[in-house]
Formats: C-alpha cells, sequence, structure tokens
C-alpha cells in the first residue's frame, strides 16, 4: 500500500540588505516560524530558506527551488522588501510554472493591488493576520476542486481578475498561546547577536500590535489599533525551548509595545528573574512606560533586560504631535536618564527629512541627541509608506519612487528648503558628530561589560562595509579606543582558546546583579 506523499511548502525570505539594522546581528525571521507551524497544521511540508540572513541573492533562491521542489514557494514583504520578494515570485514561475506563489506582510496587505499588477507570477496574497489563513489555504489547495472563496484574509488571482474574500478578524488573545510555532526549520547557526561573543540570537513576540495613533508607523494599521498581550508563562516556554533545544543565551522581544499592561508586565519580569534562564534581553517600549516603572527598573536588570530602544524620533514638541508620539521632549530625557541610571543600555532614533526641515532644524535635533545622551542613536530619513497616515501629507514632496530606498537609510521626500543630497549629507554629518563624542565618553565608563558592549557595537558600526560606503569616514578612531578595541580582540582570541568558548560568551555577571554605569 503507497503512503499519500505531502505537498511542500517553501517559505524564503527576500534577498534584501539596508545595512543598519544587520551591524549588530541576524535576526530570527519569527513570522515564518509561526506560518511554518500553520503548514505543518494543514499536513504540508515545511522548508525555510532565509536568504536575508544567508547573505545570497536571487540566483542561489533559484537554485534553492531547483532543489526544493515545492509545491508553494511562499514570502513576506515590507514596503522596501517587496521588490525583492516579486522577483521570488517570478523566478518560482520560471523554474515550475505549477508552483503557487503566496505572498504576506505588511506590504501586501495594503498593496496588494500594485503587486499583482507589477507581477503576473503572484497568485496569492494573504492579507493581515496570517496563520489561519495559511492553514485554510494550503487545505484547500490540497484539494482541487477547492474553492478559496470561503477563505477569509485571501485576495487571488482568477483568469486576469482580482479576486478579495472577507477580512479575517483578528484572533483573540487568548489564542496567541496555542499557535504552533516550528523552531526546527531554523538554521540556527545563522543566528547571532555579534555584539556579545558567542550569542545565538532567538526572538520572542509578548503581544501583537499598538493602539497609539503614531502617524508614520505601518504596525499600527496591520494590526488595527488593537494590542493583544500573550501570557507571561507562554513567553517563559517560548525562551526555554530556544535556550535548551537551540542554544539561545540572547532574546529579541521584537513586538513594539511589550509593557503597555503593568501587571502582566511585571509578572513576566518576576517569572524571568524565578526561572533562572539566564538570557539577555533585547527590546523596545514608550517613554511614558520607562517613567511609571521607575520603582521597578531595578528588576529589569535583574530579568536580564540589557538593551531598551526607546522612540523619541523629533527635535521639538511641534514635530512630536505631528507624528502624534503622545509624549513631551521633558519626558524623552528623563526615560533615557533612567534607564542609564539603572545600568540599561540605551538606543534612540532622531527622524529626518520631513518637508518642513531647514539646516537649522537638523542641526536642532543633534543638539537634542547629544542633549537626550542615548548610548547609541540613528539619524533616519523619513520614509512614507504608502499605507500610513502621513502618505498624503508627504506625498506631493516624494522624489524617489524605488520602493528598495524606502528603508530609513535613503532620504525619498524633498524638504521645501533643502534637497535629497542636503538630507543624505546630513545623516552622515550628525552620525559622525553624534559618535565622535560617544567614543570619548565611552573610555570613561567603569563598569567592564558596558564598556565592552558600547566598544564593539562602535568598532561594528565604524567597520561595516554598508555603513562605511553609505557614511564615509566617521573620522579617525581615538588611540585610546583603538588600545582598548586591540585589548578586547586580544581578550576574545584568549577565550577562543579556552575549551572552545570566547571569554564572555555566558552572561557577565554585571550584567544581571549590578547596574552597568
Amino acid at each position: 500500500m503507497s503512503q499519500e506523499i505531502s505537498k511542500k511548502i517553501l517559505f524564503i525570505t527576500p534577498p534584501y540588505h539596508a545595512g543598519v539594522v544587520e551591524v549588530a546581528g541576524r535576526w530570527v525571521p519569527l513570522q515564518t516560524v509561526y506560518l511554518a507551524g500553520s503548514a505543518r497544521a494543514a499536513g504540508v511540508e515545511v522548508v525555510v530558506y532565509d536568504a536575508m540572513t544567508k547573505g545570497v541573492g536571487h540566483k542561489e533562491i533559484e537554485d534553492k527551488i531547483r532543489s526544493v521542489r515545492p509545491d508553494y514557494v511562499a514570502t513576506s514583504a515590507i514596503t522596501c522588501t517587496s521588490p525583492d520578494a516579486l522577483e521570488i515570485m517570478r523566478t518560482a514561475k520560471r523554474v515550475d510554472p505549477n508552483i503557487k506563489t503566496i505572498m504576506g506582510g505588511i506590504h501586501a496587505t495594503f498593496m496588494y493591488d500594485e503587486l499583482f499588477a507589477l507581477a503576473e507570477e503572484l497568485d496569492i496574497v494573504v492579507v493581515g493576520e496570517g496563520e489561519h489563513t495559511v492553514r485554510e489555504l494550503l487545505t484547500a489547495l490540497d484539494d482541487e476542486k477547492a474553492e478559496l472563496s470561503h477563505i477569509q484574509g485571501l485576495a487571488y488571482r482568477v483568469d486576469g481578475e482580482i479576486k478579495v474574500t472577507e477580512e479575517r478578524p483578528l484572533m483573540e488573545a487568548s489564542e496567541l498561546d496555542k499557535l504552533p510555532k516550528v523552531w526546527d526549520v531554523l538554521d540556527w547557526d545563522d543566528y547571532s547577536y555579534f555584539v556579545i561573543p558567542d550569542a545565538r540570537l532567538g526572538a520572542l513576540d509578548t503581544s501583537r500590535g499598538c493602539d497609539k495613533e503614531c502617524t508614520f508607523c505601518s504596525q499600527r494599521k496591520f494590526w488595527r489599533e488593537s494590542w493583544r498581550p500573550r501570557s507571561p508563562k507562554s513567553l517563559i516556554e517560548d525562551i526555554r525551548t530556544q535556550k535548551e533545544n537551540h542554544g539561545v543565551n540572547v532574546v529579541l522581544l521584537t513586538d513594539d509595545y511589550p509593557t503597555q499592561d503593568r501587571a502582566r508586565w511585571e509578572e513576566f519580569i518576576d517569572l524571568l528573574i524565578e526561572s533562572k534562564l539566564d538570557v539577555y534581553i533585547l527590546m523596545e517600549t514608550r517613554v511614558e512606560d520607562i517613567i511609571r516603572d521607575r520603582d521597578i527598573l531595578p528588576k529589569y536588570r535583574e530579568a536580564g533586560i540589557i538593551h531598551m530602544y526607546v522612540g523619541t524620533e523629533a527635535t521639538d514638541q511641534a514635530t512630536l504631535d505631528l507624528f502624534k508620539k503622545d509624549v513631551k521632549v521633558e519626558d524623552a530625557k528623563l526615560a533615557l536618564k533612567l534607564l542609564n541610571d539603572n545600568g540599561i543600555i540605551t538606543e534612540t532614533s532622531m527622524i529626518l527629512g520631513l518637508p518642513t526641515d531647514t539646516a537649522d532644524s537638523v542641526e536642532r535635533t543633534l543638539e537634542l541627541a547629544k542633549e537626550y545622551n542615548p548610548d547609541f542613536c540613528h539619524f533616519l530619513a523619513i520614509a512614507p509608506w504608502p499605507y500610513a497616515d502621513m502618505y498624503e501629507e508627504l506625498k506631493p514632496f516624494i522624489e524617489v519612487f524605488d520602493y528598495k530606498r524606502y528603508n530609513l537609510i535613503d532620504p525619498v521626500v524633498k524638504p521645501e528648503a533643502m534637497t535629497l543630497d542636503d538630507i543624505d549629507r546630513a545623516i552622515v554629518d550628525c552620525y559622525r558628530q553624534f559618535y565622535m563624542g560617544k567614543l570619548h565618553e565611552v573610555m570613561a565608563i567603569t563598569d567592564d561589560f558596558k564598556r565592552d558592549y558600547m566598544l564593539e557595537a562602535m568598532r561594528l558600526m565604524m567597520t561595516n562595509s554598508f555603513l562605511v560606503n553609505k557614511l564615509g569616514d566617521l573620522g579617525d578612531m581615538p588611540e585610546e579606543v583603538e588600545r582598548q578595541l586591540g585589548l578586547l580582540n586580544m581578550g576574545k582570541k584568549m577565550g577562543e582558546k579556552s575549551d572552545g568558548e570566547a571569554l564572555d560568551a555566558k552572561p557577565h555577571p554585571h550584567a544581571k546583579r549590578e547596574a552597568l554605569g
């Protein structure tokens, strides 16, 4: 009796590189872990090819499709990766016209009409939250007679016509804990956090969505201005699984707003401490929650939270109000100070290139960044997501329509009083001035962990080929910094000769029990 052969799906990440986010590490495509779980639940064999992380191109993707011989090829797209995502669809059809091509993600959800027009090779778009849709879709596709029209959350092509099904409701918060996740489909050797020696990087979503109203954000629209938290116990189990089964010792919290519910957030922190899993946590949250939690910030550190991104975004209150950030400049300063006082490494960003920007406003932005004094600051060019609330306001000033450049690095919006080249040079100058001053400051840090962490992060920034090409020479590295980096590198080499581990392969004792600064 012959055994039925299951269909096969190949998930591929677009081979897109913007540079800055890849300076510090190689990141787990967490959405693929969830979607792979849905595919397995539908009885489909799953293969994942993380082309972005592997640093390969479309030739290697074609080779992978030929070798795997999948029935379905799927990818996800944000705006800047959408051209490469479409190229994956074209490649799949070139290899085998019978392959069903599927795309999801934020850009695909809002721009499926445009995507279908750009690539006749695109068959199906998953609109919105994808887990239930993917499971139902793959089950239906396994039956050649099945109709797709009854499946919520789809756009698809039939005889040249685009059909759109009913919108799929978002899952209830209680459902999120129960979603199957398939960690074993990943090549875990690919995922590393470069700043910490011998770090294997994992990922965790503690919640989905955000109910705030930031006008430049894409996430709030995708999640329909909702916020749904997962249970703290389920989060601990995900971390435990990644650590025990895959050697993860650094975890990125991928969600925008993990801290909204203080009681639930504090329960998670307490469970992290009690579990003694000894992992580092990287995350982001909002200014007001840091101020709210000032009394428990020492527990953040004890739980392993070492690096916090806080969105400040703007020079003055008027721009913050334009962005609907619902935060005061003075509060942003206080939040960063509280984190620094509690030994948590801080990171923020400033947005340049708004239509009203001038040379003076850029200078004020730089001065405010210095006044905020985060450990790390990024100077980003406004990106006009075609589905964001701000798009219509920015549209008259857009000069570049190549989505690949909608990456927060390349200016695409021209201010009335500046050119795109002016903004490009301003970004370079802001980076140069901020970090050359910061390098001298780092040398005064007495805590070994924080000093080494920041030195290594800055070395990565100053030697990364993308940033060197983009920003040029940031200036001569101070002699003392070069000496300290030499000692740091020497320590690594010595550690590598001792039982195959770097000196700081395990969490530094200061990282969990003491303030870094």
